[in-house]
């Protein structure tokens, strides 16, 4: 059902109204009338006959009138009833502030569940629980108790309601800007947070959606609407629980999955998403995205009015990924015509005291610098705001006039502007005046920068969108007979490891470039099977109870000779023995040993909160300690692999050190994408290691394969969901 009558509710029932003015019962009620809600206000308490001058009454059910939401106050215990009511009465939405439920264990799980099937039998939708409220700004329903929240086109959706109120302290404190909506997500029990993107998506009154977010209770649908979203609407989004103590604090605090896994930054990313780490910047950057026009081609001019902070300002915008290109020939010759004999005019541009006798040459060289069609925005950083307090009183007038000059100027050339201001903290009227043009204004350098990134950022993502990352899997899709005959082989024998050699097989069925090699029971097979395969062997224990061969000692390297071969057979399967005694032993894979290269690792997983994803990095038996790998959501388009091999910190190695030859990086592009077909050809599949894969000059090897399938009841979905 559509979240039309939940956040934009014409009739309002507060379950648990009070007299006391400490409840929130009571303060729900009295905020309402105080700003103004024009909606029907529904008092309801059986105890009570009125309440700040409303009739009370004793159940929902003896509302006469229409009610499309209820805030509930009442402890958890009662809500489950409460809920059947609404339903019953045909409420369209349920906002449950009352803790108590999944975030703190299975009992609370439990009551969880019971109030979602409550909730769904009657198509009630329900915020929370475990949420701080809701509000619709611009027609004051407010379901929080925050007062004087700003009025604005930003949507805020936080698992955190301090962190909500700080960005609403911050922007009636420091900005113009202010909210369209704020959700309290809670923990996502029924509204799931890409239902809101998508309410906020059509939304006419919002233009930019401002997140924080502590876990996604089903991630790849996130991803997907972000998609649709951030084509036309910023998604800005600051995303906690990366560390261990985060993510444990992020479970006990919303229920939610704990914490953003490793893989959510790239996914974001991909999704088009704007992701702060900084909680400083986070309101900032939203301010500027839905104030200003992005900039496609990232290229900024820096225009100060001192050599230290444009210096700053350039290493910093460099540090994000931001051009700072040289000017055009005449734009340096018009500044030149304006500016002092030792002023710079390549970029940054340095007014060099041209300004403090007329600060209105800020506007003069702007006009000249968004006018170069090179230049796709401009920052201006130093001391503009304060001429008439630093220099003369009189100077004051000429900033408040570039002021106005800068702020039609924008308008007109659709450029952005951002000011970084030594005297911001004196809130001059020229300052007040930008603020009015929709031109940010900071006293943090590093916070004007990051606006600036972002805006970059941004505009990139709108000019060119990334059309293959929808994140949708068309589960089954080329599955190949064959493929499906190794998996349900091993699932008979209720195995959930594909052994070495099938899952090899399963490879090369889709073109896959593995080791050529052969099982052997017995210790003269293995050698006979050397010496038609000739040259140097590997051999290998093959078990399903032995994931690890190197831990067990199952493995043997370099074999030349009949003797070696036969000897490190028996050695393999007596230590295979002695490390599990249990194990069922298959024999051994008698593998050609792959010619030298760059060992590199490729696998795949199913995170909790994304779904199937894909990792590459350096391998071989080290990987786990030098961990240089990158994490990609799957499937992937054509172009995602190269951008994973630059990902990694080893990129250099790949093409070739110290008289080394490059290795074939299309052939490891080319098997990142075959493997994420295979995970969408078969949902059995849990978890693929291939480690190492040898890189080669001219292709590649997989030379260890382990394949791990899901557990019974687990397949995933059929072919052609979306999920």
């Amino acid at each position: 059902m559509g979240l039309e009558r939940v956040l934009r509710a014409k009739s309002v029932a507060v379950i648990g109204a009070s007299r006391d003015d400490r409840k929130r019962g009571f303060q729900a009620i009295k905020t309402l009338q105080t700003e103004g809600y024009e909606g029907g206000i529904y008092p309801v308490n059986p105890r009570e006959k009125r309440i700040l001058g409303l009739r009370c009454y004793p159940s929902i059910l003896d509302i006469q009138d229409t009610v499309d939401l209820a805030l509930i106050t009442t402890p958890a215990d009662t809500i489950p009833g409460i809920i059947e009511a609404c339903g019953k009465k045909g409420v369209a939405g349920a906002v449950i502030i009352a803790g108590g439920f999944k975030e703190l264990g299975r009992r609370g799980k439990t009551m969880e569940e019971k109030i979602v099937r409550a909730a769904r039998r009657y198509g009630v939708r329900i915020i929370g629980p475990n949420t701080s409220g809701m509000i619709n700004v611009h027609e004051n329903l407010n379901l929080v108790g925050i007062r004087d929240v700003p009025k604005g086109d930003i949507a805020l959706l936080t698992q955190s309601g301090n962190v909500a109120l700080h960005l609403i302290t911050e922007a009636r404190l420091k900005s113009q800007k202010g909210f369209s909506y704020y959700v309290g997500v809670g923990n996502e029990a029924d509204i799931k947070f890409h239902e809101y993107l998508e309410f906020f998506t059509e939304d006419p009154s919002t233009k930019a959606i401002l997140m924080y977010v502590e876990g996604l209770s089903e991630g790849r649908k996130f991803l997907q609407q972000a998609c649709i979203t951030t084509a036309t609407k910023p998604i800005i989004l600051l995303k906690s629980g990366r560390s261990a103590a985060g993510s444990a604090s992020a479970g006990s605090h919303t229920g939610a999955l704990a914490g953003i896994s490793e893989v959510a930054a790239t996914a974001f990313r991909r999704a088009g998403i704007i992701t702060i780490e900084n909680p400083d910047e986070l309101f900032p950057a939203a301010e500027s995205l839905s104030s200003l026009p992005p900039i496609s081609n990232k290229r900024v001019a820096i225009l100060a009015d001192g050599g230290g902070h444009a210096t700053i300002a350039s290493d910093l915008l460099t540090d994000h990924g931001v051009s700072i290109p040289r000017l055009r020939r005449r734009t340096q010759e018009r500044l030149r015509e304006i500016l002092p004999p030792n002023a710079a005019v390549r970029n940054p541009v340095d007014v060099a005291g041209g300004a403090d006798s007329d600060p209105a040459l800020f506007a003069d060289c702007a006009k000249i610098l968004l006018e170069d069609d090179r230049v796709g925005g401009l920052l201006i950083v130093g001391l503009f705001g304060g001429y008439g307090i630093r220099f003369a009183e009189s100077l004051k007038f000429l900033e408040e006039d570039a002021a106005h000059r800068m702020g039609k100027l924008m308008r007109k050339v659709q450029k952005p502007i951002i000011l970084h201001s030594l005297y911001n903290f004196s809130q001059t009227h020229s300052l007040e005046l930008l603020r009015y043009y929709n031109i940010p204004v900071y006293d943090s350098l590093d916070v004007a920068c990051k606006c600036i990134a972002v805006l970059c950022e941004y505009g990139h993502k709108v000019a060119r969108p990334n059309r293959k990352a929808s994140f949708v899997f068309h589960w089954g899709a080329r599955a190949k007979k064959q493929g499906r005959e190794i998996i349900e082989g091993a699932q008979k024998e209720g195995r959930r490891v594909l052994l070495e050699h099938e899952g090899k097989a399963l490879l090369e069925l889709h073109g896959a470039p593995v080791s050529l090699d052969r099982v052997a029971q017995t210790a003269e097979e293995a050698a006979q099977v050397a010496q038609e395969l000739g040259g140097e062997v590997v051999l290998k224990i093959v078990s399903p109870d032995i994931l690890h061969k190197t831990d067990a000692g199952g493995v043997r390297l370099h074999l030349k000779t009949a003797q070696d071969v036969r000897k490190a057979f028996q050695e393999i399967v007596q230590n295979a023995k002695a490390f599990n005694p249990e194990a069922d032993i298959k024999g051994c894979l008698v593998s050609r040993m792959a010619g030298e290269g760059v060992e590199v690792i490729i696998g795949t997983k199913v995170d909790e909160q994304f779904g199937p994803v894909i990792m590459f990095g350096i391998g071989g038996i080290l990987v786990e300690v030098v961990k240089d790998v990158c994490f990609y959501v799957l499937p992937i388009s054509r172009t995602a692999p190269m951008q994973m091999l630059r990902e990694i910190k080893s990129y250099p190695i790949l093409n070739g050190v110290r008289g080394r030859p490059p290795v074939d990086k299309q052939a490891i592009c080319s098997l990142l994408l075959t493997v994420s077909e295979i995970i969408e050809a078969y949902p059995e599949i849990q978890e693929m290691d291939l480690n190492p894969v040898v890189a080669h000059e001219d292709g590649l090897t997989i030379v260890d394969a382990r394949i791990l399938l899901k557990k019974k009841g687990r397949k995933g979905r059929k072919a052609k969901t979306t999920s």
